[in-house]
Formats: structure tokens, C-alpha cells, sequence
């Protein structure tokens, strides 16, 4: 058997869902002739690409190097196949109207997306609340969007629309000023913090609840008050007034330190979310290979959150292959 790109799509898709069953559901087959395919597809290699456990299908070594040449393969032909239909339709542009929450990897995202493809127009909706932008995607004033979903607080997708993951667990680090006793420390415990007033913003959809809920079991009542304004908020970090959680590929501002939390109690799950039929399998794998190619690029220049990863999720690094030297 030669391999071709519907089988780099069955090695992809089990790869994104982290599950034979689930890869089956999102190619519309069956789980027993998905698992077929796979073993051909691992016969025609020569080895086990990924390994089967309770709780789902893991890369193996294997896995990961067939992984790491299939995606750029398949969107490379996804570009291929929207420049020519672009040309085919006398070359009008093409708008694409992308949604995220706040996230420093937008721009890579959209500088990907337009070398890529410089015939599409891309249009982004930036918003803090997740549910607002998956409401703007079921009422089709979105394609697609980029949303975390806070651990312990899962969104509704709405229906007629799919998702997929892009990063399973990112960890929340804490913002806080760089005169503050536990900046000297490389992670810091929450202990550390209990004395002192977190903020979060209102319009961040249960960002407030999962606070309350890690400090109650760690048996803190820390104050926490809501402040919407981004500006402001950054002026009483730096000043010692407040701390407040962050992504971990935030970048410190002036008077400011981003750390760790020991254990990692705050965490969210980025995802992917687009109205079905909205586009197509080519030119959402290009999507998904882009954002992640935007992401891992600032996760590796963070020193905290590249270390985080080599301890935690390996995979998320892969596709970019080994860090410049």
C-alpha cells in the first residue's frame, strides 16, 4: 500500500482527538474500518504510530515524526487547493472572519495565514468572552474562532458547530509585581499569594468562578476583586497593588514578573470552534497547523512556559520540530 493524503489525515485526526473513535467521528467512518486503515497505514510504515491506552491514543516516537512532516503536507495542499479554486472563481478574495479571545499569538496566526494564502482576507473579532464569540460563529457572523474553555466550567458548544483542540491544559501563571517577595522565586505557591488582592476581568466567562474554586480547596480566601480595564489593571500589578492570573505566553510589562503556580491549579483548554460545513477539512488543518505554529514560537522564547511543556506536554512542541540554536 502507498500512503497518500487521506492517510495522513486518518494519522492527523487521531492525533487532534486523541482517540480512534473520535478521529472516526470527525472523517465520517466507522471505528473498525478507521482502525483498519490505521494498521494498514502502520504496516506500509513499518511501526506503531501511536500507543493504546485507557485514556486514548498517544503518539509514539514514530508517531510524532510521521506527525511532524504530515501537517505541513496537508497544508500545503490545502493552500493549493484554495489558490486554485481562488484562480477557478476568477480571483476574488476571499474574507475569512476569525475570532479569538486575547492572545499574543493572533498576529503570527494571521502573518501565516496570509503568506499562505495571499489571495484570502482574513477579518479578526478579538473578544475576552468565549461565549460571546461562540454565539457570534452559530450566527454566522464568524467562521471559525479560537476560545478557552476554564477547567471545571465547560463551554456549550452550540449545536451545528464542531471543535477541536489545540491545547488540552495550558497552565494560568500569575502577573505580579517584580518587588514582590515571590518574583525572586521561579514558581510560586499560592500560599505565597494568599495575602494579597487578585484581579480578574468581569467579561472573562467564569474566570471569577474557577478563582473561587481553587482557592477554596486550597482553603484561601484571598480578596478578589474585578477590574475591566486592561491598562489599569496592568498599573496595579506593577505597583504591588494586586496580582492577577495570565497565559503563560504573556510577556512581563515594566515592573512586572510572570510566574508558574506551584501544582498548576488554574488551567484552561484552548479550542478551535467553526459552524459545520463552514469550510473544509484542507483548509481547517491549515488553520489549526498555522495557530499552532504561532503558539509553540512564543511558548519556545519563554523560558517558564517552554520548561513547563518539556515536563508536561511534549507534543505540543513537535510540530515545529527542534528549537534554532
Amino acid at each position: 500500500m502507498e500512503l497518500d493524503v487521506r492517510h495522513l489525515r486518518v494519522v492527523c485526526a487521531i492525533a487532534d482527538t486523541g482517540s480512534v473513535r473520535k478521529a472516526a467521528q470527525r472523517l465520517g467512518m466507522t471505528q473498525p474500518s478507521l482502525t483498519t486503515q490505521l494498521h494498514r497505514i502502520e504496516r506500509t510504515i513499518g511501526g506503531a504510530l501511536f500507543t493504546r491506552e485507557q485514556t486514548g491514543s498517544q503518539p509514539t516516537a514514530l508517531g510524532h515524526s510521521v506527525l511532524s512532516r504530515a501537517r505541513p503536507i496537508l497544508s500545503e495542499m490545502a493552500a493549493l487547493v484554495a489558490a486554485a479554486r481562488l484562480e477557478a472563481s476568477g480571483g476574488a478574495h476571499r474574507r475569512l472572519r476569525i475570532g479569538s479571545v486575547g492572545s499574543r499569538a493572533v498576529p503570527g496566526w494571521l502573518r501565516r495565514l496570509r503568506e499562505r494564502c495571499a489571495d484570502t482576507d482574513p477579518a479578526i473579532h478579538v473578544d475576552i468572552s468565549a461565549i460571546a464569540l461562540l454565539r457570534m460563529v452559530a450566527d454566522d457572523e464568524l467562521d471559525l474562532a479560537m476560545v478557552h474553555e476554564s477547567e471545571g466550567f465547560p463551554l456549550r458548544v452550540p449545536p451545528g458547530a464542531e471543535h477541536r483542540v489545540l491545547v488540552a491544559r495550558e497552565p494560568r501563571f500569575v502577573a505580579l509585581s517584580d518587588r514582590h517577595p515571590a518574583a525572586a522565586r521561579p514558581v510560586v505557591h499560592l500560599a505565597d499569594l494568599a495575602r494579597d488582592t487578585w484581579m480578574v476581568d468581569p467579561a472573562a466567562d467564569h474566570e471569577y468562578a474557577a478563582l473561587r474554586r481553587v482557592f477554596s480547596e486550597a482553603g484561601l480566601d484571598p480578596r478578589v476583586v474585578q477590574v475591566r480595564d486592561n491598562a489599569t489593571a496592568a498599573e496595579l500589578v506593577a505597583s504591588g497593588e494586586a496580582v492577577r492570573p495570565c497565559q503563560p505566553i504573556a510577556v512581563a510589562g515594566p515592573g512586572t514578573a510572570v510566574r508558574p503556580i506551584h501544582g498548576d491549579p488554574l488551567a484552561v483548554r484552548l479550542l478551535l470552534i467553526w459552524r459545520r460545513g463552514a469550510l473544509s477539512a484542507g483548509a481547517l488543518d491549515a488553520l489549526h497547523t498555522d495557530l499552532h505554529a504561532a503558539y509553540v514560537e512564543l511558548a519556545r522564547v519563554n523560558p517558564a512556559y517552554l520548561s513547563w511543556l518539556l515536563r508536561h506536554d511534549r507534543t505540543l512542541l513537535h510540530l515545529l520540530g527542534p528549537p534554532a540554536h
